[in-house]
């Protein structure tokens, strides 16, 4: 710990206060000046303030005095700067105290800081800018700046001045902080015309020497008035523009100019026409640019008036007008219209057949209007020009369907213009179809293959043919024509279907009875009258294998025997017959082998294998048998093949008699029938053993399967194998064309594999368990599903099509007649429905039955039909009410045109109907009112744009004149313009007054000429704009307030208020805090309602009272100023301040009572009752807190202490004030006690008891003793020691050791129980203090005793020469004593219980041992027939663990006397006997064990052959199946002799031969019943170690080592 002081004090040697020493120093004085001499001042000697080690205490204020003990004066240790230190505060000085020690003296020191002019009066901003309206009046006030100057008294600021003083003058109020506000007065009217900004500097002067200065530049903005209207540099402006141009092209510009500046100079361009096509054709943007902002067509309109409005933001307007010319271009297309059209035409119409006829217009005029129409080349059509503007379309060669069925007809018409435009139609036209073609087979002849054998109703294959007509025409149906095959009729053999063309078998077809055969089939379309053709089918069948081969020779008989004669002397290949044999099948299925079955003697004959010859293989002797009999087979070459037998009967002599007398000698008969019996018995012989051997067989495998179930089904575990879901068979020899696939599904749950078909498909077959059969018969038995794969079904829907509206027009091109000539009418819009046009008829000199004949009918192209033609009278009347404004607009004459068409001949006459006009529209206004908002400062003569009014109507139905009502302040004048129209303008004649009138409503009557009169309004609203000529006046001129110190920030304070005559933003009032000092404006801020909030915390001890400046400000830049008054009311709101001024971080427990611990000061900023602080510190701690002098405490010792009671004591101070409420402060002082040895190490026990078992390893950790100290660190450090002391005569320390630091105790010898039983000893624990304290504790250790000793046997005793025999009378009864085993065991306890057992025994029914005992005694009578000599081996076990035995051999003789005894004992007979009848019992053994190792041969062959046919289905097959066996599973019998079983994880692959294992770790009883087929790799281990057990016993590996715990892999 650093900087620790121990200040041992006495409290009452603490000394009063001599008094206060003050000084004065002015601020800024170099650093090292002299203040004072202290030592003097205070009468003390420079040597006290040495050996009092004197220093300057300043709480937590900065320290700018220090002390010079050596000298005894105070010295400047920092500059002071007085405005940094007290601000405005006076008088401004530092207090701190002068402590000394030895005794304890404090002296208070109080040094003032006066003040010298080292501060220039400062403006916060250095320049200020103003916003006046010239129209600003005289005397309005403008609220300034308030310079700050750090200084006080005439240090401070005295004056302000203001230069240069033309248009405002300064004016000072003195405040009661004695500051002054500022304010800027207006003594001369402004004129922005004059001058527009004005510079003025505002200097604030402080009284001190030398005087200083500080200045803030004003810049004043003379704000414009709207007195100036705007104006149009054109009064009409032109442009022109070509039709169709884009959207957002530049018309023209139009700029206007308005002498005032900012908004009021603003100028806005709108457009002033009230018609909906102008304001949506054209826009104006604000930089005067005219946009299009449609389309425009020049064959609409031609040109375009624009009335435009420039208006400034005052209202202030002008206007002017933009005439547009529209340029033409050539940009309407040829317009085509299909009067008459046909959709279909037969294929065989004649030439000139009229298709179509159509009108064709171009509204453009001149070249650009004429029109020149054709259609597309290489088509039988042509157009024809029949009159103006029509044109026909005509066939004009031949047309077949088959070769187009359709024409897409596309007439282009193009006018003349530049550059051309052009439109086009496309007319589709079906070419219907007739019956002109037979249908066609795709091919000349068929040839089909059918396997024989086949099933009814299978289909063979499909013919097709086809019709290139259509429809009902190309229908085709299937005939089979009558024919016959070998005199049957065909039908009874195939059959077509009709409408699909496939042929089906109607019978199954036998090769061997027909191989081929043809028919003809005939297809017919569905015309009429029907067209057909035929085709020749050729049938041909297939083989099948469904023949067995036939033998010829030597023909089988039933009863008499047919022998072949073989002379003795025949040499080898001597031809003995030839077995001849056919096969009605062909191909293949006949190729015939030959094979000998069977034979008497296979080594004298064999067959040829093409030929059947049967010939010697050896010379023939005389030793063969004169009777030889062959078996041969005939197989055929088909899939699968089929065979006969033929036994063929050889006689191998050379004359006839000896053939005749063997084959009838009875004597060979009977030898015969004996040595048939003799082979008989000995083959049921060799079957019996066969068949027991296939039992162990069977019943191996079952066990196996058994074995394998327990883990698969009992355990509930899958074994999943995967079969890929096609195999083929390879061979492909089946009587089926195509091969099938099947799905086969393998279960654990069913002991049946089910499959099912797949459809055709690739060569792909599982290779399948012919026994798994179920499922599929039952599939195969309900319905075949094989087909032909090559004949799909098809499905032809015939649908007829009816054809709607089909109409066939004939027009004759030559008999069109010319247009006769034109007729005009003129009607009145309006007119009501039905109404009469005129007689059409009489006035175009027709007939009313032309009209009807000719199918006259009005042709109107793509316009309205306002007009109806009645052909019954021949008139023309109103079919719908005609709008002529709807219709034309202001177009005039507005007229309709259209065309009357007649057929047969065709006729057209154009006809006109003029609308004329009615006085049936209003003038309307586009908008019902108009909205002007003018400055009252508007001057006379000021034009403001006024909205047409809109008439549809035309001539004097149109507008005349306006009018205007009220017309006090406005009049009207009227322009009139180029187009007819009168542009409308309102004009100020009288000036306006807001006061007087600050809204008023006109009505603008807009009046036209027809009968009646008709007239529409629109309302005027005009809003007189203020012009800010008044300033805000607040309603106080001071605002008294107060409020809490420490009050939450967003507090109300108070709320001022002023009022401004003015209207809209002129009389929009806000308010700002005037004060420049930044501590205001951070503590306060005022809104835009007048509410003035607090901002910030404030504190009664920094400042009980603040002024405010308030200025209130339209937005014309006039304003008025207040001030605010706000008083701070004080709260307890300061806990006392504790000061530490020297504490003791650890003292000594044998530390003495009034012992100081700490020395601390505590203030409180509060004054009264808030500042008077009483200090406390916890209790229950040996210590007090006493006052020493004012405002100083002191914390001393009360008591003894004890660390090893408390270590550490937090020692909380608090100090509290007399406030309401009361506050205070703590703080908490740590103090450590540091410690003393003054404890002992005391042991956990008063003594100790140990056990160790006898035999164990030297330096062995019998038990540990533990000692604790009290005390701590090295104090408390224990160390333990072995005391001296001897155990029967030998030091302790031989037989145990003692570890200083742990105080383990450790063996140093190996005990025996036998030799000691227990000891004792001291041990010593000492700790580490000075002088070191120590105890000791008593330790006794007692040896177990373990089985180390076996039993000793010391009755009958044994020795190595003579045999001792116990005698047994032959009379001894039930229980007689024999004799007694003595044994005795040198362990204790559990070791030491013996048992006794009868281990061997010549008649174990004669003798039984006592188990606790020993005594042998006889179980039953002894008779004569017991031997004399019996011999009994009895084992004496003790009880330990584990367990040791003793084995005697007690020798009884069954005798009534000793002479007989001496005589068995001696006679060497029995030991012969004994010996024959061992050797007969070994040669029997070694026949059970031979015939037993036969039988386990026999088994192991067994599962090898079963694991060879497994592993043909895994490995040669190449179909992985992949089983899934669990990690680990236990060997539940848990017999084995290592205490843990191990696990197995057995790896099972495709790839190899071998299944591989490999050891796991211990681990719970889990082992894997493994199938013991599994002897790839386990052979090895085999060879090793047998590791196959009971078939009804999981596999148990045994390990020979105990300690395995490596893994072993088989890979």
């Amino acid at each position: 710990m650093k900087r620790q002081v121990l200040l041992l004090i006495s409290v009452f040697c603490l000394s009063s206060v001599i008094g206060q020493v003050s000084y004065s120093i002015p601020e800024e004085m170099a650093k090292g000046s002299l203040v004072g001499n202290i030592a003097q001042d205070l009468g003390l000697d420079v040597k006290r303030l040495k050996s009092g080690k004197a220093r300057i205490y300043t709480g937590d204020s900065s320290q700018y005095i220090e002390l010079n003990r050596e000298r005894g004066v105070l010295l400047i240790k920092e500059k002071i700067d007085r405005e940094a230190l007290c601000r405005q505060t006076t008088p401004c000085a530092l207090h701190f105290q002068i402590t000394l020690e030895n005794p304890l003296e404090l002296f208070p020191i109080t040094v003032e800081v006066t003040d010298i002019n080292d501060n220039a009066p400062v403006f916060q901003k250095e320049e200020r800018r103003f916003e006046i309206s010239e129209s600003a009046v005289i005397g309005s006030k403008f609220m300034l700046e308030k310079a700050i100057d750090s200084d006080i008294g005439l240090n401070g600021l005295q004056r302000y001045t203001l230069k240069p003083s033309d248009n405002f003058v300064l004016k000072l109020h003195s405040q009661s902080d004695g500051s002054k506000k500022v304010e800027m007065i207006l003594q001369k009217p402004l004129d922005r015309e004059k001058q527009e900004h004005i510079s003025l500097v505002l200097t604030a002067e402080d009284g001190g020497e030398p005087q200083m200065t500080g200045t803030m530049q004003i810049h004043v903005t003379v704000l414009d008035a709207n007195d100036n209207a705007p104006v149009f540099s054109k009064t009409v402006y032109k442009a022109s523009i070509t039709e169709n141009s884009l959207i957002g092209t530049l018309v023209t510009k139009v700029s206007a100019s308005d002498a005032d500046k900012g908004s009021n100079g603003e100028v806005t361009y709108v457009i002033g026409n009230s018609m909906d096509t102008v304001s949506k054709l054209f826009h104006i943007n604000s930089e005067g640019d005219v946009i299009l902002d449609g389309l425009i067509d020049y064959e609409k309109e031609r040109n375009y008036h624009i009335d435009i409005e420039a208006i400034d933001q005052g209202g202030l307007s002008d206007s002017s007008k933009i005439v547009i010319d529209v340029i033409d271009v050539n940009d309407n297309s040829p317009t085509v219209n299909m009067i008459s059209t046909s959709g279909s035409v037969p294929e065989d119409s004649a030439h000139k057949t009229v298709i179509a006829l159509m009108s064709v217009n171009d509204p453009d005029s001149e070249t650009n209007g004429k029109v020149n129409c054709i259609i597309n080349e290489n088509i039988p059509f042509e157009i024809k020009f029949t009159s103006n503007n029509f044109y026909s379309i005509v066939t004009d060669s031949d047309l077949d369907r088959e070769r187009a069925s359709e024409y897409n007809i596309t007439v282009t018409c193009s006018d003349e213009g530049v550059p051309s435009l052009s439109s086009s139609v496309t007319l589709t036209l079906q070419i219907s179809d007739v019956n002109d073609n037979a249908p066609v087979f795709e091919r000349s002849s068929y040839e089909a293959y059918i396997v024989e054998n086949n099933t009814p109703g299978l289909s063979i294959f499909t013919v097709k043919a086809r019709d290139a007509d259509w429809n009902q025409n190309a229908r085709v149906s299937y005939i089979l024509e009558d024919s016959s095959v070998n005199g049957v009729p065909v039908s009874s053999y195939v059959s077509v279907s009709a409408d699909s063309g496939v042929i089906h078998a109607v019978r199954s077809f036998d090769y061997e009875q027909i191989k081929d055969f043809q028919f003809r089939v005939k297809s017919q379309d569905g015309g009429s009258p029907p067209l057909s053709s035929n085709v020749s089918v050729k049938v041909m069948i297939q083989d099948q294998n469904d023949n067995p081969p036939q033998v010829l020779y030597p023909v089988q008989t039933g009863g008499s025997l047919v022998a072949e004669m073989v002379p003795r002397s025949a040499d080898v290949g001597y031809l003995v017959t030839k077995v001849v044999a056919v096969d009605v099948d062909s191909g293949q299925n006949a190729w015939l082998s030959y094979k000998l079955q069977k034979a008497t003697d296979r080594a004298l004959f064999e067959v040829g294998l093409q030929n059947g010859e049967i010939r010697t293989i050896r010379q023939v002797t005389d030793k063969d048998a004169v009777k030889q009999r062959l078996t041969v087979i005939v197989e055929d070459n088909g899939q699968p093949s089929r065979s006969a037998t033929v036994i063929v009967n050889v006689a191998v002599a050379d004359s006839f008699p000896e053939v005749l007398s063997e084959f009838t000698d009875s004597t060979h008969d009977k030898e015969y029938n004996d040595n048939l019996t003799f082979y008989l018995v000995l083959a049921l012989a060799v079957v019996s053993f066969l068949f027991i051997t296939c039992l162990v067989v069977i019943i191996s495998v079952k066990i196996y399967r058994w074995r394998q179930s327990r883990i698969l089904y009992h355990s509930s575990l899958p074994v999943i194998p995967y079969y890929p879901p096609r195999y083929s068979d390879t061979l492909g020899t089946g009587t089926l064309q195509h091969v099938y696939n099947y799905e086969v599904c393998r279960t654990t749950d069913s002991r049946k594999s089910d499959c099912k078909f797949g459809r055709a498909g690739s060569q792909n077959v599982l290779i399948m368990d012919p026994s798994s059969t179920g499922t599929m018969q039952r599939i195969q038995s309900e319905k075949s599903i094989l087909d032909e794969p090559d004949s799909p079904l098809e499905v032809r829907r015939v649908s007829d099509r009816t054809m709607r509206r089909q109409v066939l027009l004939f027009f004759s091109v030559l008999c069109l007649s010319s247009v006769l000539g034109q007729v005009s009418y003129s009607v009145p819009e309006e007119m009501a429905k039905g109404s009469l046009v005129g007689n059409i008829a009489q006035d175009l000199g027709l007939d009313v039955r032309r009209l009807q004949a000719g199918k006259a009918r009005i042709h109107t192209g793509g316009s309205a039909e306002y007009i109806q033609l009645n052909k019954e009278k021949g008139l023309l009347i109103i079919k719908e009410r005609i709008d002529r404004e709807a219709l034309c607009g202001q177009t005039t004459p507005c007229a309709l045109h259209f065309q009357i068409a007649l057929e047969t001949p065709i006729e057209i006459f154009p006809i006109t109907v003029e609308i004329t006009d009615i006085n049936d529209n209003a003038p309307v206004f586009e908008k019902e009112e108009r909205r002007f908002e003018i400055s009252e400062s508007a001057v006379i003569g000021s034009k403001f744009m006024l909205e047409k009014a809109i008439d549809p109507d035309i001539g004097l139905n149109g507008l005349q004149s306006y009018t205007l009502k009220p017309n006090d302040n406005f009049m009207l004048k009227l322009h009139s313009q180029s187009d007819g129209g009168k542009k409308v303008e309102m004009i100020l004649q009288k000036p306006l007054d807001r006061e007087k009138q600050e809204i008023a409503s006109l009505l603008l009557t807009a009046v036209d000429g027809g009968e009646p009169r008709r007239s529409g309004t629109m309302q005027i609203h005009i809003t007189v704009l203020d012009v800010n000529d008044n300033a805000p006046v607040f309603t106080q001129t001071v605002y008294k307030a107060s409020v809490k110190e420490n009050s939450l920030t967003g507090t109300l304070i108070t709320k001022v208020s002023a009022s401004d005559a003015d209207k809209g933003s002129n009389g929009e009032v806000s308010y700002v805090i005037g004060n420049s000092m930044r501590s205001i404006s951070k503590l306060f801020h005022i809104t835009e309602d007048g509410d003035l909030i607090l901002n910030g915390p404030i504190d009664y001890e920094k400042a009980k009272k603040y002024e405010i400046d308030v200025e209130a400000v339209d937005r014309g830049g006039l304003s008025d100023s207040s001030k605010v008054i706000i008083d701070v009311g004080d709260i307890n709101d300061n806990s006392p301040v504790i000061n530490m001024i020297s504490t003791s971080n650890m003292i000594g427990e044998d530390s003495r009572s009034n012992t100081v611990v700490a020395v601390m000061s505590v203030n409180d900023p509060d004054s009264d009752e808030n500042g008077k602080v009483r200090c406390a510190i916890n209790k229950d701690i040996p210590f007090i807190i006493t006052s020493t002098s004012s405002n100083f405490y002191s914390i001393v010792a009360d008591s003894e202490l004890d660390r090893e009671k408390a270590s550490e004591y937090n020692i909380t101070v608090t100090c509290s004030d007399e406030g309401v409420p009361s506050l205070s402060s703590s703080v908490t002082l740590t103090l450590q006690i540091s410690d003393v040895n003054d404890n002992a190490p005391v042991f956990e026990r008063s003594s100790y008891e140990a056990y160790i078992v006898e035999n164990n390893t030297p330096g062995l950790s019998i038990f540990t003793v533990k000692a604790r100290d009290a005390d701590w660190n090295q104090n408390a450090r224990v160390s333990y020691i072995l005391e001296d002391s001897s155990v029967n005569g030998v030091p302790v320390s031989s037989y145990v050791s003692v570890s200083a630091d742990s105080g383990v105790i450790h063996a140093v010898r190996s005990f025996d129980y036998e030799q000691i039983k227990d000891f004792q000893f001291r041990v010593k624990a000492q700790d580490g203090g000075s002088p070191p304290l120590s105890s000791n504790v008593s330790v006794k250790v007692m040896i177990q005793d373990q089985n180390d000793n076996p039993p000793q046997v010391l009755y009958p005793v044994q020795t190595g020469g003579s045999l001792v025999a116990e005698m047994v009378p032959r009379s001894a009864d039930v229980g007689y004593l024999v004799t007694k085993v003595v044994a005795v065991d040198v362990d204790s306890g559990q070791n030491a219980w013996l048992s006794y057992k009868l281990q061997k025994a010549t008649d174990r029914a004669l003798f039984e041992v006592g188990l606790q005992n020993g005594e042998i005694r006889t179980i039953r009578q002894v008779t004569d027939k017991d031997a004399v000599k019996q011999r009994l081996t009895v084992i004496v076990e003790d009880n330990g663990q584990p367990s040791r035995s003793a084995t005697v051999i007690v020798n009884v003789a069954v005798a009534d006397s000793f002479p007989e005894v001496l005589s068995e004992f001696t006679d060497s007979t029995h030991d012969k006997e004994y010996n024959d009848n061992l050797t007969f019992y070994l040669v029997l053994a070694l026949a059970v064990v031979s015939f037993l190792f036969i039988t386990c041969l026999v088994v192991i062959i067994s599962v090898k052959i079963y694991r060879w046919r497994q592993s043909r289905i895994l490995y040669h097959s190449s179909l992985p199946v992949i089983p899934y066996y669990p990690p680990r599973y236990s060997d539940t019998l848990g017999t084995g002799t290592l205490q843990h079983v191990y696990n197995y994880e057995v790896c099972r692959t495709t790839d190899s031969r071998k299944s591989d294992c490999k050891f796991g770790r211990a681990g719970s009883q889990n082992v894997l019943i493994m199938d013991p087929s599994s002897t790839g790799t386990m052979q090895r281990i085999q060879s090793e170690k047998s590791i196959l057990d009971e078939p009804d016993s999981p596999l148990e590996v045994r390990s020979v080592t105990s300690h395995m715990s490596s893994l072993f892999t088989c890979h």
